[in-house]
């Protein structure tokens, strides 16, 4: 069994959470393309959320300021850490987040050398430890987080709704209010929207600050699931996390109008690719995959296939006479459904690790978290550094989509063709004396012979 190879560098603890990070210069600034929407959409996954700090991170050092931002559950939290801040502030915003929670609500944190020397050894420990550490947080909750609620609820017994679930998380609206500005957020310097779902009507709902004012309660219902956390009653109506009916907000992005060239950054935390699972355990974990990845790809196919039909609508409507094209009822119709504008999304996913399970998005282990935001921070800088994929789709495309891992995926395919190619090449070749007669000029060969 080989070790655990510990990553080539790692900042100063001293800056937070200790993130690890590649030996890759900052990139520069990058200049955009005239977007009139920059979106960062953030899926929910609990732990697994730091991959989404790591990204931000990165848009962050290349002076990409998202001016919407629509997350779902942990995505939610995170959007409210980025938009209650100033930019100058937010990176550092976020570790100071991601540190609290990653400590155990009421027993002493393993030190930290320790820990990541567990960490590092090998994949037994290290599958083991990070086993130990989501139990953990199921027994005692996390640090400025979730609680167990005491005593535990019976499960039968009617109360309060908002004290149906295992545990509490009035100490998440602490956290909010300590790391947050509201006010800022209620400035709408940069669009939030939050997905959260209804109980009663079983309907889903955005809290977008252009449309309403944002407390810290609309992000906490946000990422209220069921039977974990309790629903969350704003105005009136109990929501419960925006996952249990869908867990990406990108089609709330696509969706909005008046519709505006896009470049979105649709960052996942749920693979819908994976391998077939040999055992019980890794079943649990490919469901959750499977479910929570929210059929993102059938979002951006049918976001694709619908911006075709709109653009084809507005070249047959541009043969159409002005004069009828003003009068005509159905072609005012038309107008407003044509569209010429583009959309851009770069897909960020995070791939899972060997050592990880169905426990993965309640494992909160410090060193995890570090290896989940050096991923983000990873993937956002080699996205970045394929600048083509910045440029605005030309109108016949209307909306194109690009994703680093299927990249890797194609360039690994064809390294793994080519070499297959070349090992058929070498089989071919004369070996021995064979070989040695094939290489002889003809001449040489039947003097030999004689």
């Amino acid at each position: 069994m080989k070790p655990h190879a510990p990553a080539e560098k790692r900042a100063d603890d001293d800056a937070g959470i200790g993130v690890e990070v590649d030996s890759a210069r900052h990139p520069a600034h990058i200049h955009l393309p005239p977007y009139e929407t920059i979106a960062l959409v953030l899926q929910g996954g609990g732990a697994l959320g730091a991959y989404q700090a790591g990204v931000y991170e990165g848009l962050d050092e290349a002076g990409i300021a998202p001016n919407w931002i629509s997350g779902i559950s942990i995505g939610a939290l995170n959007t409210a850490i980025i938009a209650g801040n100033a930019p100058a502030k937010r990176v550092e915003r976020l570790r100071e987040f991601w540190e609290t929670i990653c400590r155990p609500a009421y027993w002493p944190s393993v030190a930290a050398p320790l820990e990541q020397m567990l960490f590092d050894m090998n994949e037994m420990v290290r599958k083991g430890f990070t086993a130990l550490q989501a139990a953990g947080a199921l027994m005692q909750g996390q640090h400025g987080f979730f609680t167990p609620r005491m005593p535990t609820p019976l499960p039968w017994v009617p109360g309060d709704p908002a004290a149906a679930s295992w545990y509490d998380t009035s100490h998440l609206k602490t956290t909010l209010e300590r790391l947050c500005d509201f006010d800022r957020i209620n400035a709408r310097e940069v669009r939030v929207s939050v997905g959260a779902v209804n109980v009663g009507t079983g309907n889903f709902a955005y809290f977008d600050n252009t449309r309403m004012k944002l407390r810290p309660e609309h992000f906490i219902a946000s990422g209220a699931l069921p039977p974990g956390f309790a629903a969350v009653e704003i105005d009136g109506e109990h929501y419960w996390d925006g996952g249990v009916v869908s867990n990406t907000p990108l089609y709330e992005v696509m969706r909005s109008t008046p519709r505006k060239d896009t470049l979105a950054f649709q960052v996942d935390l749920w693979s819908a690719r994976g391998p077939v699972p040999d055992n019980i355990a890794e079943v649990a974990s490919r469901v959750k995959d499977i479910q929570y990845s929210s059929r993102t790809r059938l979002v951006t196919d049918m976001m694709q296939r619908s911006q075709r039909f709109r653009n084809v609508l507005r070249e047959v409507l541009e043969k159409v006479p002005a004069d009828v094209r003003e009068n005509d009822p159905w072609c005012q119709v038309a107008e407003d459904l044509a569209c010429g504008r583009r959309y851009n999304v770069l897909h960020l996913i995070y791939q899972q690790q060997k050592y990880e399970a169905h426990y993965k998005d309640y494992q909160f282990g410090v060193s995890t978290m570090r290896e989940h935001w050096a991923a983000g921070l990873k993937d956002i800088r080699e996205t970045l550094g394929h600048r083509d994929w910045l440029d605005m789709p030309d109108n016949d495309a209307g909306f194109v989509t690009h994703d680093i891992h299927r990249t890797r995926r194609n360039a690994e395919t064809m390294k793994a063709s080519s070499g297959l190619l070349q090992s058929e090449s070498v089989a071919q070749e004369p070996h021995g004396a064979a070989a040695l007669e094939a290489a002889e000029p003809s001449g040489a060969k039947r003097k030999r012979r004689a």
